[in-house]
């Protein structure tokens, strides 16, 4: 099977493991009718993952960057989110071939765009109007032996996640297991550049509507204790745990 950065023509491919039309579930643009792309394939294994089924580089439909971009076209609204999977990561572990070209394309069309990533690589010379990084910290890790020890040493690039906000108009998102999360978020934070507290965002760890409302008011006092901001996660309280939305 063919992986991302293989040519068919001449022109890149990038694996696909579907393209919707839905609401921003996350983040400051929450609630914003958006059409997205979700990239197949992440080299981070989270235990609370709710896109197990993007895990696969080789999943999904290859598509070439112009014929993705048609794909784009069937809905007018203007925000386009590019998602995953881990999209920022080719299946070599280096910079996803591909994503500028996609990027380049869909701003030339008047879309405006929104990558969602956890901060594993810098890409230089993205389309990007907004980098909606979630760095992925200790709560993330799978109990598996061999498992745990990939993920962990792929999640934490301190220097990635500093040239991303150095880069690019960024928002941090930190999902919140438990309040025991929160020194472990300030310390990252205090390694990083300085990132305004409008756009650090607290989510609740929810893949079912009921995980969101168990757990929101325990991130509700944790942002009127820090004054960062509690990130919704609108698709999980609408739709719950259903696939593409």
């Amino acid at each position: 099977m063919m992986m991302d950065g293989e040519t068919t023509s001449g022109e890149t491919q990038l694996h696909v493991t579907e393209v919707f039309h839905s609401l921003q579930g996350e983040g400051i643009r929450s609630g914003e009718p958006s059409v997205f792309i979700r990239l197949a394939g992440c080299p981070l294994r989270c235990r609370w993952c709710d896109t197990k089924y993007a895990w696969d580089f080789g999943g999904g439909t290859p598509y070439r960057v112009t014929e993705l971009a048609r794909q784009v076209e069937r809905w007018s609204c203007r925000s386009v989110v590019i998602t995953g999977g881990e999209p920022l990561v080719g299946a070599d572990g280096a910079p996803r071939l591909g994503l500028v070209d996609l990027t380049r394309e869909l701003a030339a069309a008047g879309r405006q765009v929104t990558i969602e990533t956890s901060g594993l690589h810098f890409v230089p010379d993205l389309a990007c109007d907004l980098m909606s990084i979630s760095p992925k910290m200790s709560n993330s890790t799978p109990s598996q032996g061999d498992v745990a020890v990939r993920h962990e040493k792929a999640r934490g690039d301190r220097k990635a996640l500093a040239r991303l906000i150095e880069s690019y108009r960024c928002q941090l998102k930190f999902v919140i297991d438990s309040p025991d999360d929160l020194p472990e978020i300030r310390k990252l934070l205090g390694e990083l550049p300085p990132v305004d507290d409008d756009r650090i965002l607290l989510m609740p760890q929810a893949t079912t509507r009921e995980e969101l409302l168990a757990r929101a008011p325990i991130v509700t006092d944790l942002c009127l204790e820090t004054g960062y901001r509690f990130g919704h996660r609108l698709h999980v309280l609408l739709w719950s745990d259903r696939r593409g939305v």
